[in-house]
């Protein structure tokens, strides 16, 4: 196993370079390509000045060179061996521990290696609270429609999942703003950032109006969760389902009241309608985990609504909170289409290794049921999820080049899209290497995963 890895990590570094030599050639090919003149151009500047500023390009770039030695020279720069640079821009001699450097972006003029540490966080927060809700959820949806195959929850999951899987992220993403964060309909959530500039002087957590207030939203928020975890953990099916329609149809309801007032009208019993549907088909789910997990975020929810309705004062928001509240729709954005994708290939594994021979056997030696889904279904149907784990990395990285652009977050993925736009070598380069570099240690993972589900994968 461990020659495996040394090989792998090995492969890595020519992997790399084709990938950047690959970007660095269509960069190069492109209409203009890229030369000092292209990056002064536009640029109101006396003649002296515009020839002083191209020489420093040319000097600090190489971009007078030829394109192979172009590449060369980057790649110089980037490798922690090699030639060291002096002052002017000329190479000097050899340096085995000379260090890497990702050069300086053409736009900002800043070193590249303080711009990805600046958004390379951001991207990362994106991507690792969206894989496990995407894992959570799929597992829990897949296994609960391929235990019940072809029943009323399989097939209206069929149906959602579908459906998800074949809107844009794009489109989502324009939908979500235009309906929950603009002035004409539901301003609940932010418009664009991570944060806002008042955030930045408030508390970390939020702070509250006295002590009392503290010890009511604590209350609220433990009755209303204990109530609705209890109602779906033990309940019967029929309340179940009166109670989950009773809670969507208010909660519809309040939604066409924010929007419109408390006066009734056509949205009001559309929304108490759908609602109610909604809430009475989710109150009857047989899956014991959805039910505890969408209660559990509901009385989370309607605790706080109900200590503010009691008086409850919320000084500040917090600096949690509001980081918190931005992220809620571009975590969604980014989510549900691998979501949608996870859930309905953990579902066809399921059903596949829930009708092969061991399992039958188990079921012949007595072994209950739950036994049979989790200790030896569920094992064997890991091995397709695990592949399509190795390619979720590489998606959602390029997702989050949408969703920081349509949210206007200051991510790896909207500063890709600058680099693109304003042919900015060095950065270009740098964000390839980088998620190239992601991309691959995912395969990695993933081969070392197999081996850990699965004893009979071997890689001596």
């Amino acid at each position: 196993m461990l020659i495996y890895l040394l090989r792998r990590i090995a492969l890595m570094v020519p992997t790399l370079l084709g990938i950047t030599i690959v970007v660095f050639a269509v960069m190069a090919a492109a209409p203009g390509g890229i030369s000092a003149q292209s990056l002064v151009e536009g640029v109101h500047l006396e003649p002296e000045t515009r020839r002083a500023l191209e020489d420093y390009y040319n000097r600090l770039y190489g971009l007078d060179q030829p394109a192979p030695m172009q590449y060369l020279r980057w790649l110089n720069s980037i490798s922690p061996v090699g030639f060291t640079r002096e002052a002017d821009g000329s190479l000097g001699a050899f340096s085995p521990w000379k260090g890497a450097d990702l050069g300086v972006s053409f736009r900002y003029g800043r070193p590249v290696t303080d711009l990805l540490a600046e958004r390379l966080p951001i991207t990362l927060l994106l991507n690792l609270l969206s894989i496990p809700l995407i894992y959570t959820a799929a597992i829990a949806i897949g296994v609960q429609a391929a235990r019940a195959r072809g029943g009323r929850f399989d097939v209206a999951s069929n149906v959602v999942l579908l459906g998800l899987w074949s809107v844009p992220t794009m489109l989502a993403g324009v939908l979500f703003i235009g309906f929950f964060a603009s002035e004409q309909y539901w301003r609940w959530f932010p418009t664009a950032g991570l944060a806002r500039r008042e955030a930045a002087d408030q508390t970390f957590l939020p702070w509250l109006g006295s002590g009392m207030d503290l010890l009511w939203l604590f209350l609220a928020v433990g009755l209303a969760v204990t109530l609705l975890v209890w109602g779906a953990a033990r309940a019967p099916r029929s309340m179940r389902r009166i109670g989950g329609g009773l809670l969507g149809a208010g909660l519809g309801y309040l939604m066409a009241a924010d929007l419109l007032g408390a006066t009734p009208g056509v949205l009001h019993g559309v929304l108490l309608l759908v609602g109610g549907l909604l809430g009475g088909a989710l109150g009857g789910m047989g899956s014991t985990v959805l039910r505890i997990g969408l209660a559990g975020g509901l009385g989370l929810g309607l605790g706080v609504g109900l200590a503010r309705l009691a008086g409850v004062e919320i000084v500040q928001g917090g600096y949690l909170f509001d980081r918190a509240w931005h992220l809620v729709l571009p975590v969604i954005a980014l989510s549900y289409g691998g979501l949608a994708f996870l859930a309905k290939l953990t579902r066809s594994s399921l059903i596949e290794n829930l009708a092969a021979d061991y399992a039958r056997t188990a079921r012949a030696k007595g072994v209950d049921e739950e036994t049979v889904l989790w200790r030896h279904v569920f094992r064997n149907s890991l091995l397709p999820l695990i592949t399509v784990s190795a390619t979720l990395l590489p998606s959602l990285l390029a997702g989050s080049v949408i969703v920081e652009s349509i949210f206007s977050i200051d991510g790896m993925g909207k500063l890709a899209v600058e680099a693109v736009q304003t042919r900015d070598r060095e950065l270009v380069l740098s964000v390839t290497l980088i998620s190239g570099l992601l991309t691959l240690a995912g395969y990695l993972l993933a081969d070392i995963a197999y081996a850990i589900a699965d004893p009979r994968v071997s890689y001596d």
